[in-house]
């Protein structure tokens, strides 16, 4: 059995360099075309069912999988990406010269920086884990489609590691890929 952590393509905020958190921004053309791929990637899984994050561009992306491959989608509330309060709309180079020491923080230590007005990492982990108690113990296959830094978030309870989520820097790194995490065959 496998499960696939899915980033969308990209959106305008990433072009311009900006933090989205859960901020619901349409894909580029060029992150459509590569949700185009990330379909062609997971054609020929056996996918059970298709979970999606309610926040754009993850819920687009998704409905978009779910049609091509014919896998039932479920939209998941829980699985909202992670709210980065006041960063929201902020380029990297913004926070990091308004928040010098913050911004530093957040690129070594990521779990432990709460972004002004947002959710704390333990927050997110404890919603995400949630949504996905009940998905792991179900022997199927899956695909959850989220954001960063969610995304890298989920990875880390589907694998059973401690809270993870990925910096500033990353984020771009992460977008619009396929992670495929093999399974064993029983999860208590």
């Amino acid at each position: 059995m496998s499960r696939f952590v899915v980033r969308p393509g990209e959106t305008e905020f990433d072009v311009q360099d900006r933090i989205q958190g859960d901020l619901n921004l349409p894909m580029t053309n060029r992150g459509e075309a590569q949700v185009a791929e990330i379909i062609e990637a997971l054609r020929g899984q056996d996918l059970d069912v298709l979970y999606a994050s309610p926040s754009q561009p993850s819920l687009a992306a998704a409905e978009r999988i779910a049609d091509e491959l014919g896998v039932p989608l479920k939209v998941l509330d829980r699985l909202a990406n992670v709210n980065l309060g006041l960063w929201q709309g902020m380029s990297r180079a913004e926070i990091r010269q308004k928040q010098p020491r913050l911004f530093r923080q957040w690129e070594e230590a990521p779990e432990s920086v709460c972004a002004p007005q947002g959710e704390t990492c333990d927050e997110a982990c404890d919603r995400a884990s949630r949504a996905l108690r009940k998905l792991m113990r179900k022997n199927i296959s899956f695909a959850i489609v989220a954001s960063e830094p969610l995304a890298t978030l989920v990875v880390s309870v589907l694998k059973g590691h401690g809270p993870k989520l990925c910096g500033p820097a990353k984020m771009a790194d992460y977008r619009s890929r396929v992670e495929c995490l093999e399974t064993p065959e029983t999860v208590t």
